[in-house]
């Protein structure tokens, strides 16, 4: 079936924000008092939503996931003015030629509406990009296909003319649970590795090789 529209994770796949995101887990772990974690096992919890995040971190120990993101999301703002994120390379060429040429875009992540909302302005994505979904719009987060059905429902798009792009398993998950096309992006926070044992359809080292994919399936 030909794809028709994308729908791009956010952190990862489409900004590069890792090190904030780092750095204010580390805080937050600091200002709960909770055993440190390192930098490699905050990145691994990129992609999930915030209130989910201690689950993994602590596996089987009682904390609260709501006063854990509350944490994080205080000192996210405390933190952000030290940071310039940025969007990766050939970002914002590749999503300008996909709504150009008449794709529909949309952006599914898992940070909070306010802070994805924010960043798409600053980011200058917002012109291109048809619809935004953050964690705190859905129920069930990735890697519940939720998100994808919010997107598809609210466009009146296809989830089998839909191609989802991410750096994380639960990018890939989400995807195949929707019945959605799905590719993985290796220069995010996410391994080869993770990417195909997710089941990825494809997976690409450049989001300029989207294009090509898209070429592809439409043959």
């Amino acid at each position: 079936m030909e794809i028709k529209n994308v729908i791009f994770d956010f952190d990862g796949t489409l900004a590069d924000t890792a090190s904030l995101i780092v750095t204010t887990m580390q805080a937050t772990v600091d200002r709960l008092n909770l055993p440190p974690v390192s930098a490699a096992e905050c990145r691994a919890t990129i992609g999930l939503r915030l209130a989910d995040v201690p689950a993994t971190l602590y596996s089987g120990k009682s904390i609260s996931g709501e006063h854990f993101a509350e944490t994080y999301r205080s000192l996210f703002y405390e933190l952000k003015n030290g940071f310039e994120e940025r969007c990766f390379p050939g970002v914002h060429e590749t999503l300008s030629y996909l709504f150009d040429t008449g794709y529909g875009i949309a952006i599914a992540s898992s940070r909070s509406h306010r802070s994805l909302d924010e960043y798409c302005r600053s980011l200058s994505l917002d012109n291109v990009v048809g619809m935004i979904v953050g964690g705190d719009d859905v129920i069930s987060g990735k890697p519940s296909a939720e998100p994808v059905f919010t997107v598809t429902d609210a466009l009146g798009w296809i989830p089998e003319e839909t191609l989802v792009v991410g750096d994380a398993s639960v990018d890939i998950l989400m995807g195949k649970a929707a019945g959605a096309t799905t590719c993985g992006v290796t220069y995010g926070n996410g391994t080869f590795r993770e990417l195909s044992e997710a089941g990825a359809d494809h997976i690409i080292d450049r989001i300029a090789d989207i294009i090509v994919i898209l070429h592809r399936l439409s043959q």
